[in-house]
């Protein structure tokens, strides 16, 4: 059973990669834990497999658990030939940029990036003779001067990582390509229920399934979808530094995978009530939610999405970090903690003038003393109950 090519997304996230020969006849693919896989003759052993998911071969490349889950995330990328997996939603980025550079290469770094992703920039890609440059991704005009003879690729994240600037990908991607780079982009806010970037113009996606895929909080995995081409070139690179995930969580995955439409549906809605709430709040100086109408970048999200997640962001107004940190210690229904996408909300502490490289902070309409920052990823809770524990942390913040 495998979802048809007309079916809509929700359907997909049900139907997709439960072909017979690997599910048949349970629900669910059956953990295939194995290192080896046996040929019939010597003779079989030497004509070999070829190198496709659906074929045994060897631990590495996987079986029916990894294959299914692969096929599955496929379906639902417009415009992938095929999916990788990573063992977490870093090796997916730091695997895909390795499969796309070489030495002496430049890459161009959106400057509101997932900060792992930059520090990627001054290890592993320093070390191999790679040179980033960071851009501001909502200048649209001055993007093009950021191109040299020498760049190969450009990231993107859209929204931005933790403060949620909302990029124009179709122009900013049509601009890589006429400079001859190729555009991956960082998918994981809005996945693909949210957001195609193959049929928006980049060449490669990536995505953190630790977050909304297994939706539990207790994975760790990513993946890289593309076009024939890019696929078996990165398939290629991920074999060479010998990435494989666990059947054990390939399932898990799996299972995550399943109801996480209905699961993004709930904390998408939360998060907006929330987001409008706390837009009348004294205490707000700024709400970073591209999903909430007049907000900045919501028009480029209403045009290029379909969809949002539960992870937004605010501003205290005059807040500094001693009250920052007293609102959050006083938040009961959420953990502190990284991460998003899992049934229990989170809230974590921001200041992010130490990650920008080609922009500044805080951004121009918002004062020096209104700096710092809360993100919030809501979960599963009853919107009415978090509204209520972000009203009694705000009494016990004190801003006087």
């Amino acid at each position: 059973m495998s979802a048809h090519n007309s079916s809509k997304p929700a359907t997909k996230v049900v139907s997709g990669g439960r072909r017979k020969d690997w599910t048949w006849p349970v629900v669910n693919p059956p953990i295939w834990r194995a290192s080896t896989h046996l040929y019939e003759t010597t003779q079989d052993l030497r004509r070999g497999h070829p190198n496709e998911d659906g074929h045994f071969h060897y631990g590495r490349r996987g079986s029916p658990t990894q294959w299914a889950l692969a096929e599955a995330l496929t379906e639902l990328e417009p415009g992938a030939y095929g999916t990788l997996l990573y063992p977490s939603g870093v090796s997916a980025i730091s695997g895909a940029l390795l499969g796309v550079l070489k030495a002496g290469d430049v890459l161009l770094m959106t400057d509101n990036v997932y900060e792992p992703s930059r520090d990627l920039t001054r290890t592993l890609l320093a070390d191999f003779n790679i040179e980033t440059r960071f851009f501001d991704p909502l200048d649209v005009d001055g993007f093009a001067d950021c191109f040299c003879p020498k760049t190969a690729a450009v990231l993107f994240e859209a929204p931005g990582s933790l403060t949620l600037e909302m990029c124009d990908v179709p122009k900013l991607a049509a601009i890589a390509r006429a400079n001859g780079a190729l555009s991956l982009i960082d998918n994981t806010w809005a996945g693909p229920l949210g957001f195609t970037p193959l049929t928006h113009g980049c060449d490669i996606t990536i995505m953190a399934l630790t977050k909304h895929v297994g939706g539990h909080s207790d994975l760790m995995m990513g993946s890289v979808a593309a076009g024939e081409e890019l696929y078996k070139r990165l398939r290629i690179k991920s074999q060479a530094l010998g990435m494989v995930v666990s059947p054990d969580d390939a399932a898990l995955a799996l299972r995550g995978l399943r109801t996480m439409h209905v699961r993004l549906q709930h904390s998408t809605a939360t998060a907006l009530k929330l987001a409008e709430w706390l837009e009348q709040r004294p205490e707000v100086a700024r709400v970073m939610c591209p999903m909430l109408p007049g907000a900045p970048g919501h028009d480029l999200w209403a045009r290029d999405f379909t969809g949002g997640c539960g992870l937004f962001s605010f501003l205290l107004k005059g807040a500094d970090v001693q009250a920052q940190s007293r609102f959050i210690d006083a938040l009961e229904l959420f953990g502190i903690g990284y991460s998003w996408g899992g049934f229990e909300s989170l809230a974590t502490p921001f200041e992010p003038s130490r990650a920008r490289s080609a922009t500044s902070w805080p951004p121009a309409g918002v004062e020096r003393e209104d700096r710092f920052g809360i993100r919030l990823a809501i979960g599963l809770e009853d919107p009415d109950d978090l509204q209520s524990d972000l009203a009694q942390a705000f009494e016990k913040m004190d801003l006087k």
